[in-house]
């Protein structure tokens, strides 16, 4: 009996394999078909039972989930099929990197794309073959096959010999990126080239500086030897605790990897050390730049802007100013176009509008999408220079193609005009899609398919053979649709994964279908969409739009004047962008600070609208270092349009900016402030008043509570004394029992007689009772120094604003001048409950804070090592020629120097109100390849990179002007 059970069992198993090998047979065609036509996705985890198997090895069952595409800020898209097992067909493999990856990170990143939405493990599903739309500029779709990537190991994973039994560990390799057929290509005869012809004759930036005199080239050339020596030090530092990462930890003496860890402070500072004559760390740089892999970075995104002005930026001007072609320091230049075309990428979208953050990954970048529906100005606009310097230089118009588009729409948004004119609001939407259109759209088309589902329900059902709740039980996708689209028996079911207003997600076209000579549900994955979209330009992004020069939007504008000399004048959408954004600045947002001394200096100020700023405008009278790059734009753009009042207004932006340097106990200026702006710009003059009515905007009710409370205080304290009095009287009327024997009431309580010394002491006992009572009261009004400091915490020269005030109204000033009693020192205590007057609570703001005079508040107390204001300082001295600014810029290095500077480098600091900040364990990279290159040139000899051969980009970064058609 046992031997026929067990022969049962296999039988019954002989049975299934054979059924299944006839499967098999039937579906190899479709399924060489599918494993052509997905993108690449890693094997899933081994589950507990393994498929069954064709006598190929190939699997017939598929439990890996179909995914969506994730939101767009993070483009994140899903794998649309995973697919194990091993197939005796030939697999076409693409030509990739692979290399196993060193770190644990490297697993973690491919491990950790999760999809939207999946089918459940183990249901029965199968998946048919599809395409991916390929763009067509003429409007036209064609399916492309993507190519495979992925070949599963048979050693791992359910296919793996003995995988019930021994747990084998995967085999991971490093994803690596690699160029991949674009969607929505650009025509080869619509690319925008380079404007050809000889550059235009440009007004000269710089100052005809005359020749130095010996001393003043003695302290010059002091100062510049001081700045590469901080130079060298921090240099040093990074190369050893930090070499071949992003950013130096110069506290810890260890490294950081912010961006996407190719040695961002490396090549961010290649050109400097070229300026500053270091040229053996140079060339041994080189050899570091030369081994950065950027087909394979930590990041699973590149952050588009930072990337483009730090890495592209630094390795362009790096050839530029070692010489060039002639220079012979190639890998520069090998590099840059390595990366340009990674970056390449981000414009492959609909309206060639960049995705910001670009997923890399072949499985993500192999996926059409749309740019971002809220971008920052400043990411938008800042890759022009680097891209048509690229181009120049290697004479690729598609480069400039890139970057003349975004222009493009910046322009055709200013001509449609902005709530302001001439500038643009800080986030703004890229997708190139009319929302509210589409969303009108939509509505009219779930209109008529319901009205559809309506007219075809029955019919459907019976065509299809599939029932209501046997279609319900497979229906993993219902929580996508609307409501009026489930639970319809009898339809053959469409899952559209939706796009957001912030996502550039794709419409994965998944639909369930029974096969009628299998009987199966099967899923067909079909193809990848982009959401249908009413097409429209560059638009605001939100309700509200913020408008400044500051953090955001900074770069964009000032690329508009860098960007027509890097043309040389002969693309005149720059000189219009750049004059339309300087009368819109000197109109709406450039303020006059109330300031002690009365210094005439600038700053631009903040406005939020919600569109109509002549009414509803609030502006923020802020003070950013970010801002402060605003001196230099005006000042060059002044010279080289001939506005000589730009100039001017330039020199009081960039005098504001070291005011706020001078004004604090380190000598540094701190990240972000507010000031008191003038009524009046041209009569400006110091109201102590007004200061501390804006420090104290309840100033008018402040001292009306302190009054109220002392006298409701006074009331409270006449009661209890009142009280205290008739209890007394009360007392005295009953007299008391006396006992036999004891005397009579007046022998003891008798009156002494009057004027006698006895009567005297006892009338000076009687007079000191109210001292607790009305005297305490007269005395508590008084001003205590010594007791009120302990509450309001103000200095000793604050207090005296506050010594011999007035007593609250009803009350004079106490005359007693003895020490009053023992038991009365409860008097002299502080009274917690007591409000402070507007005097005591402004004193009190200013010394807990530490505000410095003039400022209203600082919100952001921290340097961390910006660049913005001696770039201005650098640019105002080359325009003029005026050595004050010289002068200005040693006193904010010696600051800087003081509180920055650590043993392997220098450390952004939290705290600039303070007169010992804390360094923060932080050297960005563009300490060396930006702050401490203005300083330097700022001593230099003015014909180092001179302003009328060189622009230089937002990393400080130069690239030479050209002289002929392409710059060459």
């Amino acid at each position: 009996m046992f031997r026929l059970r067990r022969y049962r069992y296999y039988v019954f198993c002989a049975v299934i394999v054979v059924f299944l090998l006839y499967r098999v047979a039937q579906n190899s065609e479709q399924w060489e078909t599918v494993s052509a036509s997905f993108p690449h996705a890693a094997p899933p985890p081994p589950r507990s039972r393994p498929p069954p198997t064709s006598k190929s090895g190939a699997s017939v069952r598929v439990d890996a989930p179909i995914k969506g595409i994730a939101s767009e800020d993070n483009d994140l898209p899903q794998r649309i099929l995973e697919h194990p097992g091993k197939d005796d067909s030939p697999v076409k493999i693409p030509d990739l990197k692979t290399t196993k990856p060193t770190k644990q990170t490297d697993v973690d990143d491919d491990e950790d794309e999760d999809a939207d939405f999946e089918l459940p493990p183990g249901s029965e599903t199968t998946v048919q073959e599809a395409g991916v739309l390929a763009y067509d500029h003429d409007g036209a779709a064609k399916a492309t096959t993507a190519p495979v990537i992925n070949v599963p190991d048979k050693s791992v994973g359910q296919g793996a010999k003995d995988a019930e039994n021994k747990p084998v560990k995967p085999t991971t390799t490093a994803v690596h990126w690699s160029k991949i057929p674009e969607h929505f290509p650009v025509p080869a005869s619509e690319i925008i080239p380079l404007p050809t012809g000889k550059p235009k004759k440009i007004p000269t930036i710089q100052y005809a500086f005359e020749k130095e005199s010996p001393k003043s080239r003695e302290v010059r050339e002091t100062r510049q030897q001081q700045v590469k020596a901080e130079m060298e030090r921090s240099w040093a530092g990074y190369w050893k605790y930090a070499k071949g990462h992003d950013e130096l930890s110069p506290v810890s003496k260890k490294f950081r990897d912010p961006f996407c860890g190719w040695a961002a402070t490396l090549v961010d500072s290649l050109d400097t050390l070229w300026i500053m004559g270091m040229e053996e760390e140079f060339k041994a740089a080189l050899l570091e730049v030369e081994k950065i892999d950027f087909t394979v970075g930590k990041r699973p995104e590149i952050p588009v802007f930072e990337t483009t002005i730090r890495y592209l930026g630094g390795l362009v001007a790096a050839y530029d100013v070692s010489g060039g072609k002639s220079g012979g320091y190639d890998i520069l230049l090998e590099k840059a176009v390595e990366l340009a075309e990674i970056l390449m990428g981000v414009f492959d979208t609909p309206n060639r509008m960049p995705v910001l953050y670009y997923n890399w990954k072949p499985q993500f970048a192999s996926q059409p999408r749309r740019a971002s529906t809220s971008a920052s100005v400043a990411e938008l606009g800042s890759l022009a220079m680097e891209f048509t310097r690229l181009a120049q230089i290697t004479k690729e118009n598609k480069y400039y193609d890139a970057v003349a588009r975004i222009t493009d729409a910046f322009y055709e948004w200013g001509e449609r005009g902005t709530s302001i004119p001439g500038i643009f609001p800080e986030h703004i939407d890229t997708s190139g899609c009319n929302h509210t259109a589409q969303n009108e759209l939509e509505a009219a088309k779930n209109a008529a398919e319901e009205k559809l589902y309506d007219e075809t329900d029955n019919d459907s059902s019976k065509a299809s053979g599939v029932t209501a709740d046997e279609d319900e039980e497979l229906d993993t996708e219902s929580d996508l649709k609307p409501k009026s689209q489930r639970n319809r028996p009898g339809k053959t079911k469409y899952s559209v994964a939706k796009r957001s207003e912030k996502s550039s997600a794709l419409n994965l076209n998944v639909v369930k279908k029974k096969n009628p000579k299998t009987g199966k549900v099967e899923v067909i994955a079909g193809e990848t969409l982009l959401p249908e979209c009413v097409s429209q330009g560059l638009t605001s992004s939100g309700w509200a739009d913020q408008y400044s020069m500051g953090g955001s939007q900074d770069s964009t504008y000032e690329y508009f004047p860098k960007q027509w000399l890097l043309l040389g004048g002969l693309e005149p959408k720059y000189k219009e962008l750049h004059l339309k954004v300087s009368e819109a600045v000197k109109k709406w947002l450039l303020y006059r600070p109330m300031v002690p001394d009365d210094r005439d200096i600038l700053f631009s100020a903040k406005i939020i609208t919600s569109g109509e700023p002549e009414t509803d405008a609030n502006k923020q009278y802020e003070v950013t270092h970010l801002t402060c790059f605003i001196g230099g734009m005006f000042g060059m753009g002044g010279k080289i349009f001939e506005v000589p009042a730009d100039v001017e207004i330039g020199k009081k932006l960039t005098e504001g900016c070291v005011w706020a340097y001078e004004s604090t106990p380190t000598g540094i200026m701190p990240e972000g402030a507010h000031l008191l702006p003038c009524p009046d710009t041209k009569d400006c003059h110091w109201n102590q008043t007004l200061y501390e009515h804006t420090l104290d905007p309840s100033f008018e009710s402040r001292d009306e509570q302190v009054e109220e409370y002392e006298r409701q205080k006074a009331k409270a304290k006449a009661a209890a004394e009142k009280a205290k009095k008739e209890k007394s009287r009360a007392q005295d009327a009953v007299p008391p029992r006396r006992k036999p024997g004891q005397p009579k009431e007046s022998e003891l309580d008798e009156k002494p007689p009057s004027g006698s010394q006895e009567d005297y002491d006892h009338t000076r006992i009687q007079k000191r009772a109210p001292i607790s009572g009305t005297a305490e009261l007269e005395d508590d009004a008084i001003e205590r120094p010594s007791s009120r400091d302990k509450k309001a915490k103000f200095s000793d020269t604050d207090a005296g604003d506050l010594e011999d005030s007035d007593p609250a109204p009803g009350f004079k000033k106490s005359t007693v001048g003895q020490v009053p009693l023992q038991e009365d020192e409860d008097t002299l205590e502080e009274d917690p409950l007591r409000p402070l007057s507007h005097k005591e609570w402004v004193a009190n703001k200013i010394k807990t804070e530490k505000l410095p005079k003039g400022f209203v508040d600082v919100g952001s107390r921290a340097y961390i090592l910006r660049p913005e204001a001696i770039e201005s300082v650098w640019y105002m001295y080359r325009i003029t020629g005026d050595k004050k600014w010289q002068e200005k810029g040693w006193k904010m290095f010696e600051a800087i120097r003081r509180h920055t500077t650590t043993e392997a480098g220098n450390s952004a600091i939290n705290n600039v109100l303070s007169q010992k900040p804390t360094q923060l364990n932080e050297m960005e990279s563009f300490w060396t390849a930006e702050t401490l290159k203005y300083f330097y040139l700022l001593y230099s000899e003015p014909n180092l990179i001179s302003l009328d051969h060189w622009v230089l980009n937002t990393e400080a970064h130069p690239f030479k002007r050209p002289k002929a058609p392409f710059g060459v």
